[in-house]
Protein backbone atom coordinates (compact mmCIF):
# COMPACT_ATOMS: atom_id res chain seq x y z
CA UNK A 1 0.00 0.00 0.00
CA UNK A 2 1.67 3.50 -1.21
CA UNK A 3 1.33 6.12 1.68
CA UNK A 4 -1.07 8.67 1.86
CA UNK A 5 -3.96 6.48 -0.17
CA UNK A 6 -7.21 6.01 1.98
CA UNK A 7 -7.47 1.91 1.70
CA UNK A 8 -11.17 2.37 1.57
CA UNK A 9 -11.26 4.06 -1.70
CA UNK A 10 -11.51 2.49 -4.64
CA UNK A 11 -8.03 2.54 -7.20
CA UNK A 12 -10.02 4.90 -9.30
CA UNK A 13 -10.84 7.67 -6.63
CA UNK A 14 -7.61 6.92 -4.77
CA UNK A 15 -6.00 8.29 -8.12
CA UNK A 16 -7.74 11.38 -8.16
CA UNK A 17 -7.07 12.02 -4.44
CA UNK A 18 -3.60 12.82 -5.78
CA UNK A 19 -4.75 15.21 -8.56
CA UNK A 20 -4.56 19.14 -7.80
CA UNK A 21 -7.83 20.25 -6.66
CA UNK A 22 -8.96 22.28 -9.84
CA UNK A 23 -9.08 26.12 -9.59
CA UNK A 24 -12.60 27.05 -9.20
CA UNK A 25 -14.47 28.14 -11.97
CA UNK A 26 -14.25 32.21 -10.97
CA UNK A 27 -10.60 32.22 -11.07
CA UNK A 28 -9.81 30.61 -14.26
CA UNK A 29 -12.54 32.56 -16.39
CA UNK A 30 -11.35 35.42 -17.72
CA UNK A 31 -14.43 37.61 -18.51
CA UNK A 32 -16.63 36.83 -15.65
CA UNK A 33 -19.46 39.57 -16.11
CA UNK A 34 -18.01 41.79 -12.82
CA UNK A 35 -15.00 41.94 -14.62
CA UNK A 36 -16.88 43.11 -17.85
CA UNK A 37 -18.41 46.13 -15.84
CA UNK A 38 -14.69 46.87 -14.86
CA UNK A 39 -13.53 46.82 -17.82
CA UNK A 40 -16.21 49.26 -19.37
CA UNK A 41 -15.44 51.35 -16.65
CA UNK A 42 -11.75 52.04 -17.24
CA UNK A 43 -12.69 52.40 -20.83
CA UNK A 44 -14.92 55.13 -19.85
CA UNK A 45 -11.72 56.94 -18.64
CA UNK A 46 -10.88 58.39 -22.04
CA UNK A 47 -14.30 59.20 -22.45
CA UNK A 48 -14.69 61.48 -19.58
CA UNK A 49 -10.82 63.13 -20.19
CA UNK A 50 -12.09 64.25 -24.00
CA UNK A 51 -15.90 65.63 -22.15
CA UNK A 52 -14.09 67.42 -19.86
CA UNK A 53 -11.63 68.64 -22.01
CA UNK A 54 -14.36 70.06 -24.41
CA UNK A 55 -15.78 71.94 -21.14
CA UNK A 56 -18.60 69.06 -21.34
CA UNK A 57 -18.83 68.81 -17.73
CA UNK A 58 -22.19 68.06 -17.27
CA UNK A 59 -22.06 64.81 -19.38
CA UNK A 60 -18.62 64.00 -18.04
CA UNK A 61 -20.57 64.11 -14.48
CA UNK A 62 -23.28 61.66 -15.71
CA UNK A 63 -20.53 59.33 -16.38
CA UNK A 64 -18.67 60.09 -13.34
CA UNK A 65 -21.72 59.04 -11.32
CA UNK A 66 -22.44 55.47 -13.69
CA UNK A 67 -18.74 54.63 -13.51
CA UNK A 68 -19.25 54.69 -9.52
CA UNK A 69 -22.43 52.88 -9.57
CA UNK A 70 -20.59 50.10 -12.13
CA UNK A 71 -18.03 49.85 -9.06
CA UNK A 72 -20.65 49.09 -6.23
CA UNK A 73 -22.40 46.88 -8.93
CA UNK A 74 -18.94 44.75 -10.14
CA UNK A 75 -18.00 44.03 -6.45
CA UNK A 76 -21.79 43.16 -5.07
CA UNK A 77 -22.30 40.93 -8.22
CA UNK A 78 -18.38 39.55 -7.40
CA UNK A 79 -19.97 38.78 -3.86
CA UNK A 80 -23.04 37.40 -4.64
CA UNK A 81 -22.20 35.24 -7.86
CA UNK A 82 -18.84 33.90 -6.04
CA UNK A 83 -17.04 35.00 -8.89
CA UNK A 84 -14.43 36.62 -7.75
CA UNK A 85 -10.96 36.30 -9.92
CA UNK A 86 -7.63 37.74 -9.81
CA UNK A 87 -7.74 39.36 -12.93
CA UNK A 88 -10.37 41.52 -11.33
CA UNK A 89 -9.18 42.28 -8.06
CA UNK A 90 -6.23 43.75 -10.29
CA UNK A 91 -8.43 45.54 -12.95
CA UNK A 92 -10.84 47.01 -10.26
CA UNK A 93 -8.52 49.64 -8.73
CA UNK A 94 -6.41 50.39 -12.04
CA UNK A 95 -9.89 51.73 -13.51
CA UNK A 96 -11.02 53.06 -10.42
CA UNK A 97 -7.52 55.23 -9.96
CA UNK A 98 -7.10 55.93 -13.52
CA UNK A 99 -10.48 57.32 -13.47
CA UNK A 100 -10.18 59.45 -10.42
CA UNK A 101 -6.55 60.71 -11.64
CA UNK A 102 -7.31 61.47 -14.84
CA UNK A 103 -10.61 63.72 -14.04
CA UNK A 104 -8.32 65.70 -11.57
CA UNK A 105 -5.35 66.39 -13.98
CA UNK A 106 -7.89 67.32 -16.77
CA UNK A 107 -9.89 69.40 -13.99
CA UNK A 108 -7.11 71.23 -13.07
CA UNK A 109 -6.00 71.53 -16.35
CA UNK A 110 -9.45 73.48 -17.81
CA UNK A 111 -8.54 75.33 -14.26
CA UNK A 112 -11.60 73.84 -12.50
CA UNK A 113 -9.37 72.59 -9.80
CA UNK A 114 -6.03 74.09 -8.66
CA UNK A 115 -3.33 72.39 -10.41
CA UNK A 116 -1.32 72.19 -7.24
CA UNK A 117 -4.12 69.77 -5.87
CA UNK A 118 -4.03 67.77 -9.21
CA UNK A 119 0.22 67.14 -8.52
CA UNK A 120 -0.46 66.29 -4.75
CA UNK A 121 -2.63 63.75 -5.80
CA UNK A 122 -0.72 61.76 -8.58
CA UNK A 123 2.29 62.75 -6.61
CA UNK A 124 1.19 60.65 -3.53
CA UNK A 125 0.22 57.54 -5.76
CA UNK A 126 3.42 58.04 -7.81
CA UNK A 127 5.03 57.68 -3.84
CA UNK A 128 3.12 54.52 -2.72
CA UNK A 129 3.42 52.96 -6.10
CA UNK A 130 7.56 53.81 -6.10
CA UNK A 131 7.95 52.68 -2.60
CA UNK A 132 6.58 49.26 -2.93
CA UNK A 133 8.46 48.55 -6.42
CA UNK A 134 12.10 49.33 -4.88
CA UNK A 135 10.84 47.26 -1.57
CA UNK A 136 10.08 44.58 -3.96
CA UNK A 137 13.50 45.02 -5.61
CA UNK A 138 14.94 44.92 -2.26
CA UNK A 139 13.42 41.77 -1.61
CA UNK A 140 10.54 42.81 0.97
CA UNK A 141 7.30 41.70 0.05
CA UNK A 142 5.53 44.72 2.35
CA UNK A 143 2.10 43.63 3.90
CA UNK A 144 -0.33 46.27 1.93
CA UNK A 145 -3.29 46.70 4.59
CA UNK A 146 -6.02 49.37 3.88
CA UNK A 147 -5.26 52.64 6.15
CA UNK A 148 -8.30 54.48 7.68
CA UNK A 149 -6.79 57.63 6.39
CA UNK A 150 -6.55 56.35 3.29
CA UNK A 151 -10.27 55.01 2.53
CA UNK A 152 -11.11 58.44 4.26
CA UNK A 153 -8.76 60.46 1.25
CA UNK A 154 -10.25 57.92 -1.23
CA UNK A 155 -13.79 59.03 -0.66
CA UNK A 156 -12.96 62.91 0.07
CA UNK A 157 -11.47 62.65 -3.85
CA UNK A 158 -14.08 61.16 -5.22
CA UNK A 159 -16.04 63.91 -3.65
CA UNK A 160 -13.94 66.52 -4.92
CA UNK A 161 -13.95 65.48 -8.07
CA UNK A 162 -17.94 64.78 -8.57
CA UNK A 163 -18.83 67.88 -7.16
CA UNK A 164 -16.24 69.82 -9.26
CA UNK A 165 -18.20 68.09 -12.04
CA UNK A 166 -21.53 68.80 -10.90
CA UNK A 167 -20.99 72.89 -10.04
CA UNK A 168 -19.18 73.25 -12.93
CA UNK A 169 -21.26 71.40 -15.38
CA UNK A 170 -24.63 72.99 -14.26
CA UNK A 171 -23.42 76.46 -13.32
CA UNK A 172 -23.97 75.57 -9.72
CA UNK A 173 -22.75 77.85 -6.99
CA UNK A 174 -22.18 76.02 -3.80
CA UNK A 175 -20.19 78.82 -1.51
CA UNK A 176 -17.64 77.46 0.54
CA UNK A 177 -18.39 73.88 0.26
CA UNK A 178 -15.62 73.41 -2.38
CA UNK A 179 -12.91 75.47 -0.40
CA UNK A 180 -13.85 73.04 2.55
CA UNK A 181 -13.67 69.88 0.51
CA UNK A 182 -10.53 70.67 -1.13
CA UNK A 183 -8.98 71.39 2.34
CA UNK A 184 -9.72 67.76 3.40
CA UNK A 185 -8.33 66.21 0.31
CA UNK A 186 -5.43 67.90 1.21
CA UNK A 187 -4.73 67.13 4.41
CA UNK A 188 -6.03 63.52 3.70
CA UNK A 189 -3.44 62.83 0.69
CA UNK A 190 -0.69 64.05 3.04
CA UNK A 191 -1.72 62.33 5.81
CA UNK A 192 -2.27 58.83 3.77
CA UNK A 193 1.02 59.29 1.80
CA UNK A 194 2.84 59.81 5.51
CA UNK A 195 1.31 56.67 6.86
CA UNK A 196 2.43 54.59 3.36
CA UNK A 197 5.63 56.04 4.07
CA UNK A 198 5.82 55.30 7.39
CA UNK A 199 5.00 51.68 7.07
CA UNK A 200 7.29 51.15 4.20
CA UNK A 201 9.97 52.28 6.53
CA UNK A 202 8.92 50.18 8.96
CA UNK A 203 9.22 46.84 6.87
CA UNK A 204 13.01 47.51 5.65
CA UNK A 205 15.60 44.88 6.97
CA UNK A 206 16.84 46.13 9.98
Amino acid sequence: MQEGHDPGLAPEASRGADRPNPVPPAQSVLFTLPNVITLARLCAVPAVVWLVIQHRLDIAFLLFVGAGISDAVDGWLARVRNARSFLGAILDPVADKALLVSVYVTLAYIGVLPDWLAILVVFRDLLIVGGLLVLALMGTAPAIRPLLVSKLNTLMQIAVAATALLLSGFDLDAGWLMPLLIGCVTLTTIASGAAYVRDAARSLPA
